[in-house]
């Protein structure tokens, strides 16, 4: 027998998969061991994330929405606030209403720095938008902070949800060149008719957009003022197909 044929028989006989079934052993074993709780009800997290079969199917997804802002509807098409004044954006997905339970796992995000839950979340949206067979972006930019809030928080809650998103589905992510460039009122001390205004001139682009697609990432949307202002920066930078993709889509007033 040659030499080459002796190296590709010793070649083929190799078990390639043994390396993966050792890392799933120790996966198995390391879960065993400390396993994953549900965030929600302090139960076993399942397949190693912390929300349990029941938790997970509790949260309300939204089934129906308007195709462009994400507000849900009861048939499927456009709203009549979208006909009438169209946003920046192309499309929005959003994945859950701003209700119980999901609301307490953004708000211990958001407000109480539980930065883990990031994770959790920003994977439930990619398998989500995955299921959806989404059009695919060339770039991920999360809605920036100023960078007075960034201080106060310590974090940037759009951010750490689109790391996950990002990683999941193989999307570059843009944290560097888009800016808010103003300081601005929160949006949710104010009334509808005044956020429009409050964040007008708020974003600054510091790279060339043209000819990308792009997927604004927010952790949730209500009147959609600030992801349109983004949208409508991003246009004047080139970006020629904007979506929106938000953890959760809350209706004014609700």
């Amino acid at each position: 027998m040659s030499k080459s044929s002796e190296y590709n028989r010793l070649y083929s006989s190799v078990n390639y998969s043994a390396p993966l079934k050792v890392n799933k052993s120790r996966r198995n074993v390391q879960e065993f061991l400390f396993p994953t709780l549900c965030a929600l009800c302090g139960g076993y997290g399942q397949r190693g994330r912390e929300l349990c079969r029941g938790c997970e199917a509790d949260l309300p997804l939204i089934a129906v929405a308007c195709s462009q802002c994400g507000a849900p509807l009861p048939v499927a098409g456009r709203c009549g606030r979208c006909q009438r004044h169209p946003p920046a954006y192309a499309r929005t997905v959003a994945i859950y209403h701003y209700r119980p339970p999901l609301d307490a796992l953004v708000k211990r995000l958001k407000f109480n720095g539980d930065l883990h839950l990031a994770r959790l979340l920003g994977e439930l949206m990619a398998e989500r938008l995955v299921a959806m067979n989404f059009t695919v972006p060339d770039v991920i930019v999360p809605v920036p902070l100023h960078v007075r809030r960034l201080r106060q928080r310590g974090f940037n809650q759009a951010l750490e949800l689109a790391r996950p998103v990002a990683e999941r589905l193989a999307i570059p992510l843009d944290r560097h060149h888009v800016i808010r460039s103003r300081a601005t009122d929160p949006q949710s001390d104010l009334p509808a008719k005044l956020r429009s205004g409050n964040v007008k001139g708020a974003f600054a682009v510091a790279a060339d957009f043209t000819a990308q697609r792009v997927a604004i990432v927010d952790d949730v949307m209500t009147t959609g003022h600030t992801v349109n202002e983004l949208a409508r920066t991003l246009r004047r930078t080139g970006a020629t197909d904007i979506c929106v993709w938000t953890c959760a889509r809350a209706v004014f007033g609700d």
